[in-house]
């Protein structure tokens, strides 16, 4: 690991404790606090995270949260009426930025949200988690309201997959990271951004960051959207802007392994994309399923678009002089 590396986990690397709820607050003054959940068909989980971030921090005795967002991405299930039930306002992706006509795609979701939210942090937070706790919230926006220097703060924590489940109550190591992150994104960050490699969860969905530097970031659509704001975050604003900080244990919903497989091709073309700038490697990936005639391939598209920084975007900029 880089000695510049080395110090900034000693610099920036946190641990949600750090930062009493009392001393957040204290610092947070004028300064505007959006959470936004990007959903599609998580009626199971997402009435529960906005009721934690509602109950516990969007109170008069803990003003932490100003304003509590859920983008459903074409939901089927009843994600939307769950979560306006619970107390959160739901914006439909496709009524963002009509002009532009909407893709299928994490990133897409995230991009649009900073149309329809007025933060000056945005905190990220993914709607699939299970036995939410506030601190996912306050342990990365904290860093934000307190130290004016940093820029972007990431969540860090252990994933439980399986048997590792079990093994959080017995006393055993849990997992560290998702199959994804240490079969494809580890390393190709520890090999072509090593600055980034003290990032303990780089493809994690729960980050926040101040509106002035997301603003200007491109977004992919995709499910490279985690990395590529990592990369274009440290060309931005450099290493000694961004943090994380560990919030303990992260539960959620784990997918099959032909969709890990799309999720990894896609954060593949991510970081080609930002190594050259030039020539894209082919954007289609095949995958194979049992059948009756044997194993049948099923071809994919990679999703190769990405939005240009929102404050490029002439609606986003009316809507500021407004």
């Amino acid at each position: 690991m880089l000695e510049e590396v080395e110090r900034w986990l000693d610099r920036r690397s946190w641990s949600v404790a750090d930062r009493p709820l009392e001393r957040i607050l204290a610092a947070k003054r004028n300064t505007k606090v959006s959470v936004v959940l990007p959903a599609l068909n998580e009626e199971a989980t997402v009435g529960d995270i906005v009721a934690v971030i509602r109950r516990e921090l969007m109170t008069e005795a803990v003003p932490l949260v100003d304003e509590l967002v859920v983008i459903d991405s074409g939901s089927t299930d009843r994600t939307a009426e769950v979560a306006a039930a619970a107390g959160a306002r739901v914006v439909a992706r496709d009524s963002i930025l009509p002009r532009i006509p909407a893709v299928p795609g994490k990133g897409e979701v995230l991009w649009r949200s900073l149309m329809v939210t007025s933060g000056d942090v945005v905190c990220f937070v993914d709607a699939d988690l299970r036995d939410f706790s506030a601190d996912f919230v306050t342990g990365i926006v904290g860093p934000l309201l307190t130290d004016p220097d940093v820029d972007f703060v990431k969540a860090m924590y252990d994933r439980p997959f399986g048997t590792e489940l079990d093994g959080l109550a017995s006393g055993r190591t849990p997992g560290q990271g998702g199959r994804v992150t240490e079969l494809v994104a580890r390393p190709l960050l520890n090999l072509h951004w090593p600055r980034l490699a003290g990032f303990v969860q780089p493809l994690g969905g729960e980050y926040a960051a101040r509106r002035s530097l997301l603003e200007r970031l491109p977004f992919p659509v995709g499910y490279g959207v985690e990395l590529g704001l990592l990369v274009d975050a440290l060309h931005t604003v450099g290493l000694d802007a961004l943090a994380q900080v560990d919030v303990g244990v992260r539960k959620h919903r784990h997918q099959d392994g032909q969709a890990l497989g799309r999720m990894a091709a896609a954060i593949y073309r991510t970081a080609q994309l930002r190594l050259s700038r030039g020539h894209l490697v082919r954007p289609w990936l095949t995958q194979f399923e049992r059948g009756e005639k044997g194993f049948e391939p099923r071809t994919y598209a990679v999703d190769t678009e990405e939005r240009p920084p929102m404050a490029e975007i002439t609606e986003y900029a009316q809507r500021r002089v407004a």
